[in-house]
Parts: C-alpha cells; sequence; structure tokens
C-alpha cells in the first residue's frame, strides 16, 4: 500500500515538474491546489488508482451554459401570426442561438394547428426542412423544457413516422428521460401520449411510463396528477394505481373542477378506489363548493357507474340539482334519472321534476330517453303523481315506434311496463309473438339470459294479471327452469333460512327449498298446510306453478300454499324499506298466482340473536299470513 502510494506521488511530482515553466503563477497556484487534493484524495479514494494525467484535473472545471439572453429574434417569433413571417427569419441575418431553429418550429405548429391543407404545404417547403436540418444538427443542445415541446409540435405538423428527424428528436429524449424534470415528463405525457401510442412508438411510449412510475413521488401539485390520470393512466394499471395513491394524498387541494374529472376517469375505467372515493366523498360534503349543472350531472353519473353509495353525497347532488332541472335538455334528464336508479336513491321531489320535464316536453322527447326513464323509474319502482298523463304519453309515443326498437330494448320496455301495472294486451302481444321471443330461448350470453328472464315474467304477468288476454305465450318447453350456476354463492340470510325451516318441519318431504317457479321467480321454501294449519308432503299434491309437477292429487279444501321469500339488503331501495320495482313485481305474481307470503326481511332477521328466536320468529310470520287469509 505504501510503496504504491510512492509511485503515485512521484509520478504526479514528475507530471507538475514537466508543466510548470509554462504555467503561469495563477496556474502554479492551480496545480499547488490540485496536487494537494489529488495526493489526498488518493489515500482515500479507490477511484485514485484510475490511470490520468495531471494535466486533465488541472483544466478538468463544471460546464454550466445558461439560458442566451432574450433577443430581438424572439419577440418576432412570439409576435409571428402567418407562417411566412417564420420561414423568412433564418435568412434574415438574425443572430440565432441553438433554441431558436426548435422555437420557430413550435411556433409554427400554432399557427397551423387547425389549417390541415397548410400543414401538407409546410412539410413541402424548402425553408422548412432547412430548420429540420438546422434542428438536427442542434438537437443535442436545445434545452429540456424546448425538446419536449418540439415533439409535440413535429407530431401535430403531421412528420411521417420515417422522417429522420422526428427520429432524432425522439431518440434524444429517450437518451435525456433520466434527466428530464417530472414537469417535462408529465407534458410529454399530456401533450404527446397519443400521438406516441397512434405512430407506434412502443419504445418512447414504455420508456416514458417506466419513468412517470418510478419517479411519482416527485408530483407535488394536483393538476399535474389529475392532468396524468385522464391522459395515460389508463395504459398501465400500475402507474394508475400511484397515481390514485398521490391522488388521495392531495385531493384536499382539489377544486370541484378536478374532483369531477377523478371521479369521471375512475368511471371510465371501472376502477373503484374505496379509499379515494370516500376522501372525494368527504370533500364534496365538507367544502361549501359552487357545483355547476355539468359538474352535477357527471357526479350522479360516476357514482352511478361505480355503485358508490354515499348518502349525504346523494342528498346534495338530489338538492342542488332540483332547481336546474327546467334548464336541462331532454338527454341530461334521461342520463341523470338512470344514474340515479343505478344507485337506488329515490328523490321524490326530483323524480317528480323529471316526470313533469317529461309532461312539458311531450313533443320534444325522443322514445331512446323516454325508454331509458321507463326503465329507471321501474327500476325503483316510482309512480308519478301525473301517473294517467304520463302513462298515456308513453304510450303514444312508444306504442307505434315499440316495433322498430332493438328486441332485448322492447322486452325491457314492456317488462318495465309490467312492473309499473302499465303493461297493455298489444304491447304484451308484441314482445311474446314467437319470431321475437325464439332468439332469446338458448344458453347464450348472460344478457340474453337476463332478456329470457324477463320474458318469463312478461309471460307470467300476461297468465296472472290479464285475464283476458289469449296469447300468444311462451311455450312450455320454455317454462322449464334452467339449472342454477354452480359457482353462485348461498347468502348468509339464505343458509340460515333453511337451516332453521328444516329444523320447524322435522320431514324432508314436508317442505321444499329453491323452488324455481315457472313465472321466473325462485322461492326460498315452499310448505303446505292443511285446513287445521299441519304439514302436508308436498310431492303428492298437483303444483300448477312448477313447469313439471310431481303430483296428483287434487288439494283438499281449506288447503294453503305458502312460499318464503327472503329479502337481501340489495333488495330495497338506498336508505329505505321500499323493495326494487323487480321484486315488488315477484310479490304480485306469487299473490296472484294463491300464495300466502312469509316474507323474511334482512332488517329484522339480523334482530334474531339465538335459534329459539328465529324458529319463533317464522313461525309467526307463518299464523300472521294465514290469519290475513283467514280474515279475507
Amino acid at each position: 500500500m505504501a510503496s504504491r502510494l510512492v509511485r503515485r506521488c512521484t509520478c504526479l511530482l514528475r507530471e507538475a515538474a514537466r508543466l510548470a515553466p509554462a504555467a503561469s503563477t495563477v496556474g502554479q497556484l492551480r496545480l499547488t491546489r490540485g496536487a494537494a487534493r489529488t495526493l489526498t484524495s488518493s489515500a482515500t479514494s479507490p477511484s485514485s488508482h484510475l490511470p490520468g494525467s495531471l494535466s486533465e484535473l488541472v483544466e478538468r472545471e463544471q460546464v454550466f451554459t445558461p439560458y442566451p439572453e432574450r433577443q430581438e429574434v424572439d419577440e418576432l417569433i412570439e409576435k409571428a401570426t402567418q407562417p411566412e413571417e417564420i420561414l423568412e427569419l433564418p435568412g434574415g441575418g438574425h443572430c440565432l442561438h441553438q433554441n431558436h431553429a426548435a422555437l420557430m418550429i413550435i411556433q409554427l405548429s400554432r399557427l397551423l394547428s387547425e389549417k390541415p391543407e397548410d400543414k401538407a404545404l409546410l412539410r413541402e417547403d424548402a425553408r422548412f426542412q432547412q430548420l429540420l436540418h438546422l434542428v438536427n444538427s442542434q438537437i443535442n443542445v436545445i434545452w429540456h423544457g424546448t425538446l419536449v415541446k418540439l415533439l409535440r409540435s413535429l407530431y401535430a405538423l403531421g412528420l411521417p413516422a420515417t422522417s429522420k428527424e422526428l427520429q432524432s428528436v425522439e431518440q434524444e429524449i429517450l437518451w435525456r428521460m433520466r434527466r428530464l424534470r417530472y414537469k417535462h415528463l408529465a407534458f410529454l405525457a399530456e401533450s404527446s401520449a397519443a400521438y406516441v401510442q397512434e405512430r407506434g412508438s412502443q419504445k418512447l411510449l414504455a420508456e416514458l411510463l417506466v419513468h412517470l412510475e418510478r419517479r411519482w413521488t416527485e408530483i407535488d401539485d394536483g393538476r399535474t396528477v389529475v392532468t396524468m390520470m385522464v391522459k395515460i393512466g389508463h395504459l398501465s394499471k400500475s402507474l394508475m394505481n400511484r397515481l390514485e395513491d398521490k391522488c388521495l394524498e392531495l385531493v384536499e387541494q382539489f377544486g370541484p373542477e378536478e374532483l369531477r374529472k377523478v371521479l369521471v376517469i375512475l368511471a371510465a375505467q371501472n376502477r373503484r378506489s374505496v379509499p379515494l372515493l370516500r376522501a372525494i366523498s368527504y370533500h364534496l360534503v365538507q367544502k361549501p363548493f359552487t357545483l355547476t349543472k355539468g359538474i352535477l350531472l357527471d357526479l350522479a353519473y360516476a357514482y352511478g357507474k361505480l355503485g358508490f353509495h354515499q348518502t349525504q353525497v346523494f342528498q346534495r347532488l338530489a338538492a342542488d340539482l332540483l332547481p336546474h332541472t327546467p334548464s336541462l335538455t331532454s338527454s341530461e334528464v334521461a342520463r341523470c334519472t338512470k344514474s340515479f336508479a343505478f344507485l337506488k336513491w329515490l328523490s321524490l321531489p326530483l323524480f317528480e321534476a323529471f316526470a313533469q320535464h317529461v309532461l312539458d316536453r311531450a313533443q320534444s322527447i325522443t322514445p331512446p330517453h323516454l325508454c331509458n326513464m321507463l326503465l329507471a323509474f321501474a327500476r325503483v319502482n316510482f309512480r308519478p303523481e301525473q301517473e294517467e298523463q304520463f302513462f298515456s304519453l308513453v304510450h303514444e309515443k312508444l306504442g307505434s315506434q315499440l316495433a322498430d326498437l332493438e328486441p332485448a330494448l322492447q322486452v325491457d320496455v314492456v317488462w318495465s311496463l309490467c312492473v309499473l301495472q302499465q303493461a297493455r294486451e298489444a304491447e304484451l302481444r308484441a314482445v311474446l309473438r314467437p319470431e321475437l321471443h325464439a332468439q332469446f330461448l338458448g344458453d347464450k350470453s348472460p344478457k340474453d339470459q337476463s332478456t329470457f328472464q324477463k320474458l318469463l315474467h312478461v309471460n307470467a304477468t300476461a297468465q296472472l294479471e290479464h285475464p283476458e288476454y289469449t296469447g300468444p305465450h311462451l311455450p312450455s318447453s320454455a317454462l322449464v327452469p334452467r339449472p342454477s350456476a354452480p359457482d353462485k354463492k348461498v347468502t348468509p340470510l339464505q343458509k340460515e333460512l333453511q337451516e332453521t325451516l328444516k329444523g320447524l318441519l322435522g320431514s324432508a318431504d314436508k317442505g321444499s327449498f329453491s323452488v324455481a317457479t315457472r313465472y321466473g321467480w325462485v322461492l326460498d321454501a315452499e310448505v303446505l298446510l292443511d285446513a287445521e294449519s299441519q304439514l302436508l308432503p308436498l310431492r303428492d299434491f298437483v303444483a300448477p306453478h312448477l313447469a313439471q309437477p310431481s303430483g296428483n292429487q287434487p288439494l283438499p279444501a281449506g288447503a294453503k300454499r305458502l312460499a318464503f321469500l327472503r329479502w337481501e339488503f340489495p333488495n330495497f331501495n338506498s336508505r329505505s324499506k321500499d323493495l326494487l320495482g323487480r321484486f315488488v313485481l315477484a310479490r304480485r305474481h306469487l299473490l296472484a298466482a294463491g300464495f300466502l307470503l312469509v316474507e323474511v326481511p334482512y332488517y329484522e332477521w339480523l334482530e334474531l340473536k339465538s335459534e329459539w328466536q328465529k324458529s319463533a320468529y317464522l313461525k309467526d310470520k307463518m299464523r300472521k299470513a294465514v290469519a290475513e287469509e283467514l280474515a279475507k
């Protein structure tokens, strides 16, 4: 170690002696300090073992290129209103620094932003080609901010992907990616990501996404994180996760517009980030934001699309939207009604205002908008106060155009009318005709299966609630229940209800569970009682509600058939004990089919703690159902 240090010092002194005669006094002082530093560092730093002459150490200085002072040509570039003014500058005898050629191209792209024909002419102009050549020769000294704007401008001007100058700029940005500030990366993502994706510059795009994700902690303002989520969040799931984390950190700084953008982009990507949604909801409720009509509509859409329930937010949205209702268009009313229906949020004043809006614009409202509103009303089981006028308008508008709608939409419309007890024979006949329902009979997509289920309900409505209806009906083969999905989960309420009932019945032949009826509804359980309220064996007697009954004996006089129905939390309107329209229809159908209903809502069942309480609860429900029937 010591010998190596001596040899190194000897080499340094020999070099110093060789340079001494030619060095000035200042140079000698610098040499002495340089030698002293080198001697000191050579004893402590491993890098001192690398070969190198002392002259290189003496001459090495920090390189710093200050931004050039503002010149007259800068003002000429900024004030130019015609491309010709820009193209004449290089030959005008002006003193140009390394950024001027790039700034000229950037200004040209601004001037021609809405003139695609002039862009094509510009690309063929020899002066523009000279500018491109000049930029290409100075590419390594163009400042970072100017470089990323230059790339955006070249994309906007429509340079082909094979252009040497464009490829040179892309490559230079790739080389500089680590040195670019995060604001430059964000600008590149905001302004050029779409162009990069369209032109197939996958390497640049991939590298940009990697650096944005690695350096996400450098984001320090709300605008940047919101812009990144909107522009490139959909390109990288991992980057979007980071942006959501940063958004959660900065959400307190957001105004209503930023909150709207975040919610809309989450809805567009179907990203149900619960912590972020809770934070946004908190600030929407707590801060006295002034929410415009557009923001209110977008918030309702986003919450509806994501299915995120927040009572206080919905109350504010409904209250703030009510004064705007007269100024809404039919499209906005239909969209807003649909959003609140998805949320199962029935605000009576707001829905009444929507219905009145339809009546006031009866001549201009279109069938698609009316269909959307009808489906929304049926979902939450809403009937306006002016029910007769509203549904008269529906029949008038849709009666003649029902056949022109898509088959699935025809079924949805008629099913909604069945829910609201407004279906007419002609409308039932329109969807039960063989040529329409035949396309939904096979096991196809989940959407087709859902449509077929609604056809079963429409068919049941025709049989049970329209005795004057003569046909057509669904064929008997279509009424046979289909096997349930093997992965269908059993809910805790369903499991507990079945176990409690099995304990009450004692014998397996005294009751049936998960009974699929010909009406499209599934009973949680079914029992048969004689006139003395004693259990009868189900399989021995006829069952007209089944597509394939097993028994053939007629029911004894005074016998009563009981159906058990559980109502889970999702079966109700939000913050309400009112059932959704679908389950109101199920109740009506089963009552019309002759069942006595034993309804078990979740909020009553949750209060029962012991098995004894649950058994007593069901016995009491059964006694009440029988007593109500006898009282009639």
